[in-house]
């Protein structure tokens, strides 16, 4: 068309033949007609609002939204204008202006279903969740069959945590339209939500099917292939996500997630710094990416890091998960608030409690234990003998197993220990609240915590009388549904009660109990085999790598000065910390060949192996658990310093039960000279290695009948409370035997 041509038409002649092309998909030569319109006449609303309605349906938002937004000066009172300037304004990302486009747009007229849609999508990206529900619900009522409302709707519900409101939402949705790849990739949110992984990848297959290019539906597959233990599989799917959209911070955060628990720590790493620099603000990875350097023992910056995350936590801000915060400097304050933003952004609150009353009373308390790792762990290890020795004549004992079955002997053995051992693996989290609430069982006990695989929202639901936490997670766990904690006045002082949820069972001696069946090989290897020098005091710590801090390691290193030919004997907890930490020696000007590294043993060949050591030395802020009970149990002095959380106190609560409390210090400056005193001292130190050797098969600590009667009395306590109708409340059981 020539410009002659265009010149000698009217305005509204050229707006018709635009309005035309731009019907008829001729979109390239609707918008030249559209900008030689504006070229005579620049206020003619029609062509501002079309041509930015073009542009923004060709993506060239930057063009579009000063279009439209000159658009809406023209026609303040134009609803259609403000709502198509609000969707570029969405589109662009700048949320808080859209809001107002779209809040503008309905003052103006609140009957259009699209506007409230519209609004509630930006509501929910502004984590305004409430708010955003409440639009969905009044775009459905002006328009009932409204798929993509419905659709929208569920994922503030998933935000919120109303994951059976939400399923059912988006199960409405489908039923509208069951080609909505939308619609079966929140399908699958909420399944995962409630750990129904399997049937959640079979939502998002059905999403990338129907759109294969769905790069959150891939990752959000990935999500739940890691859960089952699929961990290749995850990783390809994660890939794929990331190839899609490269700039998706939730795949790289789950990508993360998943190589540190395959121990890949530095890909870890690399991962969630590629999350944080793609969203500063993404939940709780701060916190886990400190942790995965923790791993291998980074240092570097990582103080600052820490000192970031816990003013952030005090501020409330989602930035690291529980079980990250124990091996840090923060305080058992801030544990708690920690546990806090994390159970409520990750745990479902019950809509109404599983468990209403009413059942009667049971010849046997009915006890259930809930746990992911009723196989060849270091739980199972503790906690097998207190299995066996439940009196069977007053308790019934129910496992509850949520983990793998490993196919190991320790398996076999649990699963002979009680009266009832019931696989859940495969059940949702509600789905296992009511088999808790019809096995009518009296007190709920949890043995994760916020460890990997947990599953509080079981308990969540509140599907027993009675909720406890015992033994694994050394902390609190923030939350209204947990009764109890199990621990002892070492652990939790009374000065430190303010900072837990839940009420304490204080246990006589130690809370912690001990298999003491567990067997020790005969044999002993010799130094060499071990990697040891044939002389020289040998100071040990089997303590996880992340638990070692620069700290903590100054100390050793100064120790290692101070006593000549000594060496420094560590767990070889992977590759790169092995590197990291003879650097870190170098650095401190110790031969890095004084640190000698130990592989991962069996349980029996790993206890023998402590006789080549002189002492155990324990790290701070996380200190040794079951670390330090074997080392006890092999026989080897602990020498603890005490910390001022329950992580780093429990060393502390097993000297105390086996009678050697003067290995136990205040202060690092105590810990160092009572190190160097006992290495310089032979005498000294070997009186307390015989004193060890005669109280450790009757101390308390290894007693594992004793610990099994206190703990029941322990449940006893808590019920008969209950039983009067009284809330719960803290309460020490008195000892026994």
């Amino acid at each position: 068309m020539s410009s002659r041509n265009s010149t000698s038409r009217s305005p509204e002649q050229l707006f018709a033949n635009a309005v035309s092309l731009l019907q008829g998909g001729r979109l390239s030569q609707a918008e030249q007609e559209f900008r030689r319109l504006l070229e005579r006449s620049p206020d003619h609303p029609g062509a501002l609002n079309l041509l930015g309605v073009l542009l923004t349906q060709l993506g060239r938002l930057d063009e579009a939204e000063p279009v439209l937004r000159e658009a809406t000066r023209v026609t303040p009172t134009s609803d259609a204008t403000l709502y198509n300037h609000g969707v570029a304004l969405q589109r662009l990302g700048r949320l808080p202006e859209a809001l107002d486009a779209f809040s503008r747009a309905l003052a103006l007229n609140a009957t259009v279903a699209e506007t409230w849609n519209n609004r509630g999508t930006v509501l929910n990206a502004l984590r305004r969740h409430d708010e955003a529900i409440g639009d969905f619900d009044k775009a459905l009522a002006l328009k009932p069959g409204y798929a993509e409302a419905l659709c929208n709707r569920g994922n503030p519900l998933i935000q919120t945590r109303r994951y059976a409101e939400a399923l059912a939402t988006f199960e409405a949705a489908l039923k509208l339209n069951p080609a909505f790849p939308e619609a079966w990739q929140g399908r699958g949110d909420a399944l995962a939500a409630v750990g129904c992984h399997e049937d959640a990848i079979v939502a998002f297959a059905k999403a990338t099917a129907l759109k294969p290019d769905y790069a959150e539906a891939h990752s959000n597959a990935a999500a739940s292939l890691a859960r089952l233990g699929r961990a290749d599989d995850a990783l390809a799917a994660f890939e794929t996500a990331l190839k899609l959209r490269p700039d998706l911070a939730q795949a790289w955060r789950g990508r993360g997630t998943l190589l540190a628990g395959l121990r890949r720590y530095e890909d870890a790493i690399a991962a969630f710094e590629t999350a944080l620099a793609l969203d500063p603000e993404i939940k709780f990875v701060p916190g886990d990416m400190l942790h995965a350097k923790a791993h291998i023992c980074d240092w570097r910056g990582t103080a600052a890091g820490w000192s970031k995350v816990i003013a952030a936590l005090r501020n409330e801000a989602p930035v690291c998960p529980p079980f990250a915060l124990l091996a840090s400097p923060a305080s058992a304050a801030d544990q708690r608030l920690c546990s806090a933003i994390y159970a409520a952004d990750s745990i479902a609150p019950a809509q109404s409690p599983s468990w209403h009353g009413g059942h009667a009373p049971h010849a046997r308390l009915r006890i259930g234990y809930l746990s992911g790792d009723y196989r060849e762990h270091p739980t199972a290890h503790l906690m097998a003998g207190l299995f066996e020795q439940h009196d069977r004549a007053r308790f019934e004992t129910i496992a509850l197993s949520y983990g793998i079955d490993d196919g190991s002997a320790m398996r076999a053995r649990l699963s002979r220990a009680f009266d009832r051992f019931v696989e859940v693996r495969h059940k949702s989290d509600p789905q296992i609240a009511r088999l808790i609430r019809e096995m009518e069982i009296d007190i709920a006990v949890d043995l994760a915590g916020f460890t990997e695989g947990m599953r509080l929202n079981v308990l969540a639901q509140r599907p027993a009388p009675l909720q406890v936490s015992y033994l694994v997670y050394p902390g609190t766990l923030g939350t209204t549904f947990i009764d109890y904690i199990v621990a002892d006045r070492i652990v939790i002082p009374e000065e430190h009660q303010r900072f837990y949820a839940e009420r304490i069972a204080y246990l006589p001696g130690s809370y912690q109990v001990r298999d003491a069946s567990a067997g020790i090989a005969d044999a002993t290897p010799t130094r060499a085999e071990a990697g040891l020098p044939e002389r020289g005091f040998v100071f040990c710590s089997f303590n996880n790598s992340f638990k070692i801090t620069p700290e903590i390691f100054d100390v050793w290193m100064r120790l290692l000065h101070a006593v000549e030919d000594s060496v420094l004997w560590l767990l070889e907890a992977n590759a790169s910390a092995v590197r990291n930490l003879r650097a870190e020696a170098r650095a401190r000007g110790v031969a890095p060949d004084r640190l000698v590294f130990a592989p991962r043993a069996g349980l029996a060949a790993h206890l023998a192996r402590h006789r080549l050591a002189d002492l155990f030395l324990d790290t701070i802020y996380y200190g040794a658990h079951t670390t330090a009970s074997d080392a006890l149990w092999g026989g080897l002095p602990v020498l603890t310093c005490l910390g001022s959380t329950f992580a780093g106190r429990v060393a502390a609560s097993l000297l105390h039960a086996v009678g050697l409390p003067e290995l136990i210090t205040p202060t690092l400056a105590e810990y160092e000279a009572a190190a160097i005193g006992l290495a310089r001292d032979p005498e000294r130190l070997g009186a307390v290695r015989t004193r060890l050797a005669a109280q450790r098969l009757t101390a308390p600590l290894f007693n594992t009948e004793l610990s099994t009667r206190h703990l029941e009395a322990a449940y006893r306590m808590m019920w008969e409370r209950h039983q009067r109708g009284e809330p719960p409340q803290t309460f020490d059981v008195v000892a026994s035997g």
